[in-house]
C-alpha cells in the first residue's frame, strides 16, 4: 500500500467531470447552464423547450440538482418520463435520472441508474455526448463492483479498460504498427480513464489483473492510461506491486509512463522498493530516470537507502550532474552521518562543481557554520568556493563577531568585499555599525564605496545622518 509522503506529496485520484450538452429543435430557447454543487460544471448552453409540456417539471428537476437534493431531482426525473414521454426532455431526463441516483449511491438506486444510462444510449444518444453517458456507465459500474461486490460490474469495468481505440481500418491500435500509432482517437478517453480509476476502489484480487493487462500495453494511444494505471496499482495493497512498477520502468517504451513507474516506487514502503530503485540506477542509461531513482530513494527513510545514495555520491564513473542530485537529496534528508560523509566526500574530490554542491548542501543540513568560515579562510581553495562558504555561513547562522574577525585578519580583497556583502544581509544594528566602521576608515577605498553603497539600501535612521557626515568631511 502506498505510504503517505513525506514531504507534504498529496495523492489523490482524478476528478471526474461529466459534461452534459443538449440538442434540440429550432425553435428552442436557450439559457446557460448553471454550475452544479456536485462538482459537475459546464460551460456548455443548457437548451429549454418553452412550448414543451414538460418544461416546467424539467425546470424543477434541474434545481433540485443543483441544489443537491438528488433523491427528489430523480423523482422528478423518472417522472417526466413516465407522464410525458413524447417530451423534448426525455432523453435528458434519463441522463440526469441516472446521474442522480449514481449519487444516491445504495445498490438499488446504481442498478436503476445503469438501467436509466442504457436506455438514454439505446433510445436518445443525441441528448447527451455519447463520451458522457458511457463515462458516466463506467462511474456506476465502478461503485457496483468495489461497493457491492458485483462480478458482471467487474467485467464490464475490466472490458472498457483494456478496449482499444479503433482505427479507420477498423483494427485495435494494440495491433497497428508504429506506422500507424501517430493518430490516437480520443473520443473513448475519458470513459476508459473512468475505468480505470473504478478499479481503485475495487479488491486487490480482481483490480491488479486487469491493471496488468493495461500495463501490458504497447500502443502509443494507450500511454495515457498506462500512466494511469500505474498510479492506481500503487493503491493496492499486493506482493507483487514493487515487481510490476518495475517491469514497467524496463519494458514501457513510453517515457513518460516510465517516469511515473519510479516515482511511485519511492511511495512503496518496502525494501523490496528500495532494491528495485538501485537496480535502476545501476541499469539504466536514461538521465531522467536515473535522476527520479535518486529523488525516490532520499524518500525511503531505510539505512539502505542512505547508503545507496552515498556510495553513488562518491562514484567517479557517473556524471557530475548525477553525483550533484546524489549531493543534494542526501543534504535533504538531513542527518549527522550525512554530514559527516559529505564532510569527508569535499575532501577527496577535485570537481569544483561537486564541492560548491558540498557547500550549499551542508549549509542545507545546519550545523556546518564552522566548516564553511574555514572553507573562506583556506587559501589554497578556488576564490568562488570561498566566496559561495562565506555567503552560505551567512545563512546559516555565523554570528557577526566570527565575520568581523575574519574581515580584520584576511587580506584577500574579493573575500573582503564578500563580507560586506554578508554584513549586509544581517538587520542587526551591530551589522550596521561594522559597515558605517569599514566606510569610514579602512583603507581601501573601493572597499569603503563597497560599504557605502550597502548602508545605503539600509533602513537604519542612523544611516543618514553617517552619509552627511561623510559628505560634509
Amino acid at each position: 500500500m502506498i505510504r503517505e509522503t513525506k514531504r507534504g506529496i498529496s495523492v489523490a485520484g482524478a476528478t471526474l467531470v461529466l459534461l452534459a450538452v443538449a440538442a434540440g429543435p429550432v425553435q428552442a430557447t436557450q439559457r446557460s447552464s448553471h454550475s452544479l454543487s456536485s462538482g459537475i460544471g459546464s460551460s456548455a448552453t443548457e437548451l429549454y423547450y418553452s412550448q414543451d409540456p414538460a418544461d416546467s417539471l424539467y425546470r424543477a428537476a434541474r434545481r433540485a440538482l443543483n441544489q443537491g437534493s438528488y433523491r427528489e431531482a430523480a423523482r422528478s426525473f423518472r417522472q417526466l418520463g413516465r407522464q410525458y414521454s413524447s417530451s423534448s426532455y426525455v432523453g435528458k431526463s434519463l441522463y440526469w435520472e441516472a446521474y442522480t441516483l449514481y449519487r444516491l449511491g445504495g445498490e438499488e438506486e446504481l442498478r436503476e441508474a445503469r438501467k436509466a444510462v442504457l436506455e438514454q444510449q439505446e433510445k436518445y444518444s443525441g441528448a447527451a455526448r455519447s463520451s458522457d453517458s458511457r463515462e458516466l456507465a463506467a462511474l456506476i459500474d465502478g461503485k457496483l463492483a468495489s461497493d457491492y461486490g458485483d462480478a458482471e460490474a467487474a467485467a464490464r469495468i475490466s472490458e472498457r479498460a483494456n478496449r482499444g481505440p479503433v482505427g479507420a481500418g477498423g483494427l485495435d491500435a494494440g495491433s497497428r504498427g508504429p506506422e500507424q500509432a501517430g493518430s490516437c482517437p480520443e473520443e473513448d478517453d475519458d470513459v476508459r480513464l473512468a475505468a480505470i480509476n473504478a478499479l481503485m476502489n475495487m479488491n486487490s484480487e480482481r483490480a491488479i489483473p486487469i491493471l496488468k493487462k493495461v500495463l501490458e500495453r504497447r500502443d502509443a494511444c494507450s500511454a495515457q492510461l498506462r500512466k494511469k494505471a500505474v498510479f492506481v496499482i500503487t493503491q493496492h495493497r499486493s506482493e507483487d506491486v514493487t515487481d510490476i512498477l518495475l517491469d514497467v520502468v524496463k519494458n514501457d517504451p513510453d517515457t513518460e509512463v516510465r517516469e511515473a513507474a519510479v516515482f511511485w516506487i519511492s511511495q512503496v514502503d518496502s525494501e523490496r522498493a528500495v532494491d528495485a530503485l538501485e537496480e535502476i540506477l545501476r541499469s539504466e542509461d536514461n538521465r531522467t530516470l536515473q535522476e527520479k531513482a535518486i529523488f525516490a530513494l532520499s524518500q525511503h527513510d531505510s539505512e539502505r537507502a542512505g547508503e545507496i545514495l552515498r556510495e553513488y555520491a562518491r562514484r567517479e564513473d557517473v556524471s557530475v550532474g548525477l553525483r550533484e542530485k546524489a549531493i543534494f537529496w542526501l543534504s535533504q534528508h538531513g542527518g549527522r552521518e550525512n554530514a559527516e560523509f559529505l564532510l569527508d566526500l569535499y575532501g577527496e574530490i577535485d570537481s569544483r562543481e561537486l564541492k560548491e554542491k558540498i557547500i550549499f548542501s551542508l549549509s542545507q543540513i545546519g550545523g556546518n557554520a564552522a566548516w564553511l568560515l574555514e572553507i573562506a579562510t583556506d587559501e589554497s581553495e578556488d576564490i568562488e568556493l570561498r566566496k559561495k562558504a562565506i555567503f552560505w555561513a551567512g545563512q546559516t547562522g555565523a554570528s557577526l563577531e566570527e565575520f568581523s574577525r575574519l574581515y580584520r585578519t584576511i587580506d584577500n580583497r574579493e573575500i573582503k568585499e564578500q563580507l560586506i556583502f554578508a554584513f549586509s544581509q544581517s538587520s542587526s544594528r551591530d551589522a550596521v555599525d561594522v559597515l558605517m566602521d569599514i566606510a569610514k576608515n579602512d583603507p581601501d577605498g573601493g572597499l569603503r564605496k563597497k560599504a557605502i553603497f550597502w548602508l545605503g539600501q539600509s533602513n537604519d535612521p542612523r544611516v543618514a545622518e553617517f552619509l552627511l557626515e561623510l559628505i560634509n568631511q
